[in-house]
């Protein structure tokens, strides 16, 4: 287990993952990007090469894998994104008749991309730290990588979620070690703008069916390991 974290490596992150942030969603260098998908994911990109970078550059390696430690890649497929994009879309016919499908997976995609480097290589590297300082650490660098300074109730607001984010999904990367499930929890924030009867069902029914599963998950861990140890 490392006992040191690479402060070097973090600035480095940072600095590209805000220089990026600043360039795809501050200036004009998207104006000819006409694709929704393809802008969305520069938009959102910053964090995931800023990752790969240090990985490069340092040597580090990447702990989180799609797969996660489950069995097979299809278990956290199916459970993290084609169950909530399902759900979604049978919400959103049965209100408006309409299938946002490519919007869905569109969000999925971008907190994938953030996840790379929030949880995948940030609050994995300041693992060594103690979790309220490693959260206490996450959180201000994630806020401030949104470039959105103004002293407002909806911000401060805003970054209290990504405190409780940096916390509640940190620990969902503890569990399964799956980019796919932390894309999945960060992006019930993208998912839901506005918090109707019919989003808090979702978010509701899509907390209780994780996290339930995630409890099962970790009490069977520790049951074979109990096994094994005696």
């Amino acid at each position: 287990m490392k006992n040191k974290v690479n402060y070097l490596a973090i600035i480095v992150f940072f600095m590209i993952a805000v220089a990026l942030r600043y360039l795809t969603n501050k200036t004009a260098i998207l104006d000819g990007v006409h694709h929704d998908f393809l802008k969305a994911v520069l938009q959102g990109a910053g964090p995931a090469v800023g990752a790969f970078s240090v990985f490069a550059l340092f040597g580090i390696k990447m702990q989180l894998t799609l797969q996660g430690n489950y069995s097979k890649l299809i278990f956290p497929a199916l459970l993290f994104w084609v169950f909530p994009i399902i759900l979604i879309l049978a919400v959103e016919y049965y209100i408006k008749g309409t299938l946002s499908g490519y919007a869905v997976f569109t969000i999925l995609v971008y907190g994938l991309l953030e996840e790379i480097g929030w949880r995948g290589f940030l609050q994995r590297e300041l693992k060594p730290l103690p979790e309220f300082v490693n959260v206490l650490l996450v959180a201000p660098l994630w806020f401030l990588w949104h470039l959105n300074f103004e002293f407002t109730s909806s911000n401060l607001m805003f970054f209290g979620i990504l405190v409780l984010g940096s916390w509640g999904i940190g620990k969902v990367a503890n569990a399964t070690n799956s980019l796919l499930a932390v894309a999945a929890f960060h992006s019930l924030n993208n998912f839901f703008g506005k918090l109707t009867m019919a989003n808090l069902i979702i978010i509701a029914v899509l907390l209780i069916v994780w996290i339930t599963l995630l409890v099962v998950k970790k009490k069977n861990g520790l049951k074979k390991h109990q096994s094994v140890t005696f």
